[in-house]
């Protein structure tokens, strides 16, 4: 059997994209990105105004309306559950993997890109995005267009393939705002200027039929939500959520000025020391056009978001496009198989003790919803989940052991982590983070019941319940959505009115208000 050629195949390319999102349609929604971009997307739907976002009936100024018109559409389709608001990013993953495999095979091989894709499909932070129901793989899906657009026109100049790059842009631009023309507007420009070619860059710029594409695609709905709303989403959107995104750490998400250095290997894990390994293909940058314009797409990303306030790991994914395909181009260049595959395995090992890190963590928490939801990792994880992934780990150490090229050691890791992640991992985390949530919703909706939020916001159990719910005082009839950590203080809580623990899951609890009376448990 020739392994090397059924590593790089399509049919290999075809098994990693059924891993990169199977389950999609079976994990509750997270919270709480998630449950933010669903909820806002029933609310659009049940008060069919489509022009602005709200979220619990307040202004949503976080990303423009793209996603939301898609997972609104998709749920027309299908109707309003987690295949139908995952399935559009599904469908910009399989977009953005399909893009990266045509501009690969086109400016290198056949094998090359073929071999971009899988390891673009295996890689973590990608998985974990296409299964998303947010904004981050329909950017990825139009920053990947727009920039080998770039590249194929600075190769070829061409009136039809310029007008579309400025389409790609507004598309993002629309999906995720600014940082859609950012990119393709920096990273061009270093790249034409790197061979003093700035005056065809300019001319491309400012190239007015492109401008007035982009403008008739991004303008109608920008005119529409003033209309409707005024300068509320231009505020909120522009000067909050880019501007002091960019000057201040957001809701925690810090770090220091080498974060995104650091973070770099782990998020293609588990091919972090492959990524590690193509720095030393750098000097190429002088000679080759191709791995000039990849490693130009990478380090502008990399040097704007580590001059960012806020910081993110799946920020990066903007410019690891180019990346994979340089990774997948000099893979016959990796010579030593074992820090590759110890690096490739360290991720699977951790997986495979999760019972017993869970274990000393709950014995260690201070507070009883972390120690909950390490006792339900315990769980899950304990078991045959452990023994199925030592299973994996096993398989994966036996590949490493191969008689075949370093590279194609690293793919079989790659199969073995990405199956392990989506058959036993994220359904493990995801199920004991939110099973409780969702189940406490579904039950209040089969009862007709209204909630309220106390001390806790999880806009997933809004979109469960089918209502919006409010943080505010109880009223007889109501049941209250709290998490195990709120519940004492609730029930203690000097209150007129009688108050019942009706449900209880995971994390979750909910408690009847009634009338006055004395209270029970």
């Amino acid at each position: 059997m020739n392994l090397k050629a059924h590593l790089a195949s399509p049919v290999a390319l075809v098994l990693a994209f059924v891993l990169l999102v199977w389950g999609f349609w079976s994990s509750p929604l997270y919270d709480l990105d998630e449950g933010a971009f669903t909820e806002a997307t029933r609310e659009m739907m049940v008060t069919g105004n489509y022009a602005s976002i709200y979220l619990n009936g307040e202004p949503r100024t976080d990303k423009p309306v793209l996603i939301y018109w898609l997972q609104a559409a998709s749920a027309r389709l299908f109707g309003l559950n987690e295949f139908s608001l995952r399935l559009p990013s599904v469908l910009a993953a399989l977009g953005w993997v399909w893009a990266l495999v045509a501009f690969g095979r086109r400016y290198t091989d056949r094998e090359t890109g073929i071999l971009a894709g899988i390891l673009l499909c295996l890689s973590l932070y990608v998985g974990l995005i296409a299964r998303a129901a947010v904004a981050d793989a329909l950017l990825n899906l139009f920053l990947a267009l727009a920039l080998f657009d770039i590249y194929r026109y600075f190769r070829e100049p061409d009136q039809r393939l310029h007008l579309r790059i400025f389409a790609w842009m507004g598309l993002g631009f629309l999906t995720k705002g600014p940082v859609a023309v950012v990119f393709p507007f920096l990273v061009s420009g270093v790249f034409y200027l790197s061979y003093g070619r700035w005056r065809e860059w300019l001319r491309a710029l400012f190239h007015w039929p492109g401008l007035l594409l982009f403008l008739a695609i991004v303008l109608p709905w920008h005119i529409a939500v003033y209309l409707d709303s005024g300068w509320t989403f231009f505020k909120g959107f522009y000067l909050h959520h880019n501007l002091d995104r960019y000057r201040g750490a957001m809701e925690g998400h810090g770090g220091g000025p080498l974060y995104y250095v650091l973070v770099a290997p782990l998020v293609v894990m588990p091919f972090a020391a492959w990524f590690v390994a193509m720095l030393g293909q750098l000097r190429r940058m002088r000679d080759d056009p191709l791995d000039r314009y990849l490693w130009t797409w990478f380090l502008v990303v990399l040097l704007v978001f580590s001059f960012s306030s806020t910081k993110l790991p799946h920020y990066l994914l903007y410019g690891m496009s180019g990346v994979v395909l340089l990774m997948a181009r000099y893979r016959d260049a990796l010579r030593r198989p074992l820090p590759h595959v110890l690096a490739g395995l360290l991720l699977l090992g951790l997986f495979c003790i999760l019972p017993q890190l869970f274990d000393y963590l709950a014995g260690h928490a201070d507070r009883l919803y972390e120690k909950t939801l390490f006792q339900e990792g315990v769980a899950r994880f304990g078991g045959g989940a452990q023994w199925l992934l030592l299973g994996l780990a096993a398989a994966a150490m036996g590949a490493g052991l191969l008689r075949i090229a370093v590279w194609q050691r690293m793919v079989l890791i790659g199969f073995v982590q990405a199956a392990a992640v989506a058959f036993i991992v994220l359904p493990g985390v995801m199920g004991g983070l939110q099973d409780g949530p969702k189940a406490a919703a579904l039950y209040a909706r089969a009862h007709g019941k209204q909630l309220v939020f106390y001390r806790v916001y999880q806009p997933s159990v809004s979109v469960y319940a089918r209502q919006v719910i409010r943080r505010e005082e109880p009223r007889p009839g109501q049941w209250v959505y709290l998490r195990v950590d709120k519940l004492d203080d609730f029930m203690n809580k000097p209150s007129p009115y009688r108050k019942r623990v009706v449900f209880s899951q995971g994390v979750a609890r909910l408690v009847a208000v009634e009338g006055k009376g004395k209270e029970s448990s």
